[in-house]
């Protein structure tokens, strides 16, 4: 069997298993946010929280909430980590240095997980399990807690109420996350994923050299780091370490746990807005971008001819980077699919794809992962996206455009306006900032074109809480450490700002009904308005890039 034939049939087998999920999963979602009736845990959270649960926030309230949630995390991780050496099963890790710790206590509290370490040589067990882990939990639910938000200011009307933050990110942790977490976490521990809290172990090589084996309760990590779309793997090879990814059945599931819950999230609209043909709608442009980087990444990767050479081609594909046990096709679907959703697990060196590859990989990023997206981001990205169409198709029409019984106005618009111009920028001048500069050059070990993918990539990557990395940038070095930081707070935390902005304006709104000018919003031609204004908006942004990086280094 081909790497192409082999990569179809696994893809095949995920679009099954997604679509057999999606009305359950997405029905479920809708119910945890919108029913009354609170489990016994819940209460008790309220009450040791002195929470009223009943009492709805504001749009503003609601993002305070959030972001003095999210500042208290990172503090506590990086207290952590910075006094790991004094906590139990430390495997005798010393403190983490300071400006990694900080980049890694704002990578996970943003739901990025970028690690510019490597976990079995830098952190202890309870600092994974009690700092790292928690958050991956945390981060994964404020972003679903922000696109249930953002459904609601379709939902409610004649009101400045969106919920309430804690309720919604209690009920998400305790009805989605760890039940899915648990179920997922014994499959891979049944199918060959460590479970343990073993010490390091030293043995002697048959060569006569001493190995370091760690160990770790892995398996539970890494269920919840492709369920949230987190990425931070146990060890530094992530998905490419059998440890946290055994078996080519494993690295199948595991792109179907990171797919899960962002592809079941258009079924929980279409149910909370009571259309669900626009759940379907939005799950159509999600399919086909998916599909589209799937099949751009295994083309490249599997017909990779490097100057005539036949080594690529006896290695049924480009082999450097890649885990011999998944070959291209896994590596190929594992890296569309990491790179369209906010998760950032590889089971490949994304340095080692082939030039058009990794430029798919870079793209995928910089669609602000809306295909299916990151837990909860992907749902609130598509839905700005979809409030652009109507607005575009308003002016083609000369009428004052409409999505879901709301009207979109130029404050509306301002919002999503607001939302799309932030990452470009962040990332943009970012990566300006680290060519034009003596600490951003020194870190470049591959110049040229492939350098300037890299540091592109990277930072586009951090904006978009992504966290996969081309590993031939030093991004360990303090200036990425300490810029990195804030590119993934200014990634996370503003478009969610917009994004909450926007779904107040909407609540405000009464429901305008349809009528014969109304745009619909569940054909056939919207899917298709939505895919190509998503292609328009990041095609004229990110080009230029594109051009001078992965795009110059195909045509060398």
């Amino acid at each position: 069997m081909s790497a192409a034939t082999a990569g179809w049939l696994q893809a095949g087998l995920l679009i099954a298993a997604l679509a057999a999920c999606y009305i359950p999963l997405g029905n479920y979602i809708a119910y945890i946010f919108s029913t009354d009736k609170d489990w016994k845990v819940e209460r008790f959270i309220y009450k040791v929280m002195g929470v009223n649960k009943d009492a709805d926030q504001k749009w503003s309230v609601y993002l305070r909430s959030i972001l003095a949630f999210s500042v208290v995390a990172v503090l506590f991780l990086y207290l952590m980590e910075r006094l790991q050496r004094y906590l139990p099963m430390d495997q005798h890790m010393p403190a983490v240095e300071q400006d990694t710790a900080w980049n890694t206590a704002v990578s996970f509290v943003t739901n990025t997980n970028w690690q510019n370490y490597a976990g079995e040589s830098t952190m202890g067990y309870v600092t994974q399990m009690s700092g790292l882990v928690v958050q991956q939990f945390m981060s994964a639910a404020v972003g679903l807690c922000v696109a249930i938000a953002m459904i609601r200011g379709f939902v409610r009307q004649k009101t400045d109420k969106l919920g309430n933050f804690w309720v919604d990110v209690t009920r998400c942790t305790f009805r989605l996350l760890l039940p899915l977490s648990i179920v997922g976490g014994i499959v891979l521990v049944a199918s060959g994923a460590i479970e343990n809290f073993s010490a390091y172990h030293t043995i002697t090589t048959l060569s006569g050299a001493h190995q370091t084996i760690p160990g770790g309760p892995v398996a539970s990590s890494e269920i919840i780091k492709n369920m949230g779309n987190n990425g931070g793997g146990w060890f530094n090879t992530n998905s490419a370490h059998p440890f946290e990814d055994p078996t080519s059945f494993t690295t199948v599931f595991e792109i179907f746990t990171l797919l899960l819950i962002p592809f079941a999230t258009p079924r929980a609209f279409g149910k909370m807005v009571k259309d669900n043909r626009q759940g379907y709608a939005l799950v159509a442009v999600m399919v086909i971008i998916w599909l589209c980087a799937v099949g751009g990444i295994s083309f490249f990767e599997s017909h990779y001819n490097l100057g005539g050479a036949t080594a690529a081609h006896l290695a049924h594909g480009a082999m450097e980077g890649v885990e011999t046990r998944f070959g291209t096709s896994g590596c190929s679907l594992f890296a569309a699919s990491t790179t369209v959703t906010s998760t950032g697990a590889v089971n490949c060196f994304h340095d080692s794809l082939t030039p058009f590859g990794g430029g798919i990989a870079l793209f995928d990023i910089a669609l602000g992962e809306i295909a299916p997206g990151g837990i909860g981001a992907g749902m609130y990205g598509i839905l700005i996206l979809a409030v652009v169409t109507v607005f575009v198709a308003g002016l083609m029409v000369g009428r004052t455009p409409e999505y879901i019984g709301k009207k979109i106005r130029p404050l509306e618009m301002k919002y999503a306006a607001l939302y799309f111009l932030t990452l470009p920028v962040v990332i943009l001048t970012a990566a300006g900032l680290s060519i034009g500069t003596h600490q951003g050059q020194s870190a470049i070990f591959n110049p040229g074109p492939h350098g300037l993918t890299e540091i592109v990539y990277a930072f586009a990557s951090m904006a978009n809480n992504n966290g996969s990395a081309f590993a031939g940038l030093g991004s360990a070095a303090p200036w990425y450490q300490t810029l990195g930081g804030i590119v993934m707070l200014l990634g996370r935390f503003a478009p969610e700002i917009f994004a909450l902005g926007l779904a107040g304006s909407l609540a405000r709104q009464s429901r305008v009904p349809e009528s014969a000018g109304t745009l619909s919003t569940k054909t056939p031609l919207f899917v298709g308005m939505v895919v190509a204004v998503v292609l328009v908006l990041v095609g004229l942004t990110y080009f230029p890039a594109l051009a001078l990086g992965p795009f110059a280094e195909g045509l060398h």
